[in-house]
């Protein structure tokens, strides 16, 4: 599931849920919701956390198990 995704990308990354929030311009609540799948992560922020990770996007919606970002 894309939610355990983001958070294990974030904790592999040694980043709190108020530091992503922040660079995502969130509430921390809102945030920690799209972790637990709560609610539905946005595209834009899919985005956002894809060029934050250096990682697809497809990683973090689990239609890879490929964390490698796509070659340019």
């Amino acid at each position: 599931m894309h939610f355990q995704r983001i958070e294990d990308l974030r904790i592999d990354h040694d980043k709190s849920q108020i530091e992503i929030a922040a660079y995502l311009n969130l509430n921390r609540n809102v945030y920690w919701r799209y972790e637990k799948g709560i609610r539905e992560i946005p595209a834009w922020a899919v985005i956002k956390l894809a060029e934050l990770y250096e990682t697809s996007t497809d990683y973090i919606l689990g239609c890879t198990d490929d964390p490698a970002p796509p070659h340019a």
